[in-house]
């Protein structure tokens, strides 16, 4: 840890830089520590986005969700190019096994305290140098860009950004949606007006302190509250926990402690959908989806429940040698499935690139698709969980009709399965029954909008369609009635 000389002269040294710009190309080039938050579950799948994009190797932190990893300031524009990752970071400081106190006003006082020991300097750097680049590249947009309505899918799944698994407390020091402004100027501090502007602009921030663990002495507003009123007495920054220009990350998991300064002001997730439904995945679970999968060169892709179209949307912009074919039942969900498309193909022509995206979108019956037999190379799709969408007492009849379908159209011995469901039980009967066709490989176990879920890696095995004793359709009043009884007393 810094002793209290190094966190005057860390004051000090951002209050002399002149601008972003400079400090984005004339600026010493150091390597810093980034943190990121990822879909839980996918942590391995981000730390190979990292490895293949980036070429470092990334931590994996105890706390589920989050990821660190090196870069060096001048390959910091790399980071906004990850598509698995919903929330980036600069980590001023990380202790893996600090030594809280048992007493909650002895904790306090120490976190107080803690706030003008801490390097600084560098941490204000990066977060100078990321706000230049947005500005330059437009990676983000500021503004009201991340406020969302609360009845849009998209706060349903925005619950998830900070979810950690079995954990008794993480919430932001700010209560309720929060919405972040683009600061005209990024300056770091009042004295920061020597080379320029005739008029230094005082910054707004906020703390926001996310905790797991239940053997703290505090909760999460008053570590929030106490460390922030240090930091304003230290820096002389205004709080205001709606309209900031920085945040301050205090991150708490048991005994692992990590201080950060946000470089994203909404997660990264909100990059492809404008037109929202009850039940729209996020792009980087979307992206987590496709990665298991293993997209190839020339494959026939197929989401054939596909909602707003978030999988085969996220497949046409990142795996762009593959075809995707979008399908739903419903009317509504194929109509907000093309708007994307147009929206997407409208974004691109006016950034002057090639409109046109790999993509085709159908309405149909699932249990009866208008395509050839053994056409399709992958199937991934969000099956219904039987709660916004469906009931669990129609799964029990709709999850084998799919997947009996599903196998007829998928090739044999090569063809892949990869499905999210919440609905654990009757999906692991529905792929018992179909044993002669699909073979479970891999789970992945995630966290969708506050609920555990499963994405199951399936495998097509050999046998040809029809030559199975599961190829028998049998009347969907009739299948499994008994564990149908069974899951409405459960329901119960």
């Amino acid at each position: 840890m810094s002793t209290p000389g190094d966190g005057a002269a860390d004051q000090a040294a951002p209050a002399s830089s002149s601008s972003p710009e400079t400090d984005a190309t004339a600026g010493d080039i150091f390597t810093v520590t980034i943190g990121a938050t990822v879909p839980t579950g996918f942590e391995h799948t981000a730390a190979e986005e990292i490895e293949e994009k980036i070429g470092v190797e990334a931590k994996i932190s105890k706390d589920r969700g989050r990821l660190y990893f090196p870069i060096t300031t001048d390959k910091l524009y790399q980071v906004h190019l990850l598509k698995s990752v919903d929330n980036l970071f600069v980590v001023v400081e990380e202790n893996d096994h600090y030594q809280f106190k048992e007493s909650k006003e002895e904790t306090l006082a120490e976190l107080m305290q803690l706030a003008s020991n801490l390097p600084w300097t560098k941490a204000l750097q990066v977060w100078k140098l990321n706000g230049a680049l947005k500005k330059r590249k437009g990676y983000r947009k500021g503004g009201k860009a991340g406020k969302v309505k609360p009845n849009s899918a998209a706060s349903d799944e925005t619950t998830a950004d900070n979810e950690q698994q079995d954990v008794p407390e993480a919430v932001s020091a700010a209560d309720g949606q929060t919405e972040t402004e683009a600061s005209p100027d990024l300056e770091t501090s009042s004295q920061d007006s020597e080379e320029g502007a005739p008029k230094a602009k005082i910054l707004k921030f906020r703390v926001t302190c996310n905790r797991a663990g239940d053997k703290h002495s505090f909760s999460s507003n008053e570590a929030a509250r106490d460390f922030g009123g240090a930091i304003q007495d230290f820096f002389q920054w205004k709080a205001d926990m709606t309209k900031f220009d920085i945040e301050v990350l205090l991150n708490i998991n048991k005994e692992e402690m990590v201080i950060g300064i946000a470089l994203t002001e909404e997660s990264l997730h909100r990059r492809n959908i404008s037109h929202f439904g009850p039940t729209t995945l996020r792009s980087t679970l979307c992206y987590g989806m496709l990665r298991l999968c293993k997209p190839q060169a020339s494959d026939v892709i197929l989401d054939p429940m596909c909602g707003t179209g978030a999988i085969p949307l996220e497949g046409a912009l990142e795996f762009t040698s593959s075809f995707y074919i979008a399908g739903d039942n419903n009317d509504m969900a194929v109509n907000r499935t093309v708007n994307n498309i147009f929206h997407i193909q409208r974004r691109r022509s006016d950034k002057g690139s090639v409109s046109g995206l790999p993509i085709d979108t159908v309405q149909w019956d699932l249990c009866n698709l208008p395509m050839r037999t053994s056409s399709v190379d992958i199937i991934i799709t969000d099956m219904p969980f039987g709660k916004r969408m469906g009931s669990r007492k129609k799964n029990w009849d709709l999850y084998p009709s799919c997947l009996r379908e599903m196998a007829r159209v998928c090739r044999p011995g090569t063809g892949k399965a990869v499905l999210l469901t919440q609905d654990k039980k009757c999906f692991s009967k529905a792929v018992s029954r179909m044993g002669g066709l699909w073979r479970k490989l891999h789970t992945v176990w995630v966290n969708v909008g506050g609920l555990h879920a499963g994405v199951y890696l399936l495998k097509r095995t050999e046998n040809v369609f029809g030559e199975t004793p599961e190829d028998i359709y049998e009347p969907r009043e009739t299948v499994n009635t008994q564990a149908e009884k069974t899951d409405d007393k459960e329901l119960s």
